[in-house]
């Protein structure tokens, strides 16, 4: 396997914890009312959830899928963090293109609007994206 196969997982949770965090202060930025960092933040958690994506996708076309090896109650918690996150994930390239699109043509009324859907989404993936990491590469490795 490619050596660059093996820190990809890695490197896919630390753009999730950053995208994360970019976005947690994005949105503290805009409610005290500091748009040039909301505007940074929210442009560099995208540019790194657009970086995860393109490492996700690399690995997969690389590895293949990963199974989960773990047993008894963790699965089913597992199962239903990984399928949450999988659905929302496809949910959230649109909505964030869309976010970011209004933002950027300067419909701040209509960006408001539907940043208030996007931003809890982007977040729950993101966050999910690092526990999904942590219990599969972490804590339930494959053997």
């Amino acid at each position: 396997m490619p050596l660059a196969v093996t820190y990809l997982p890695l490197v896919n949770a630390v753009l999730n914890a950053t995208s994360a965090l970019l976005l947690i202060t994005g949105y503290s930025f805009v409610k005290h009312r500091r748009i040039a960092g909301h505007r940074w933040c929210m442009l560099s958690a995208f540019g790194a959830s657009s970086l995860f994506l393109a490492g996700y996708l690399t690995l997969r076309y690389l590895a293949g899928m990963t199974h989960f090896t773990g047993q008894g109650w963790i699965r089913p918690v597992y199962f239903t963090i990984l399928i949450s996150h999988t659905v929302l994930a496809a949910a959230v390239v649109p909505l964030a293109c869309l976010t970011l699109g209004r933002a950027l043509r300067g419909q701040f009324d209509r960006h408001v609007r539907i940043a208030r859907r996007t931003l809890p989404v982007w977040l729950y993936v993101s966050v999910t994206g690092v526990l999904v990491y942590v219990i599969l590469y972490q804590l339930f490795p494959r053997g």
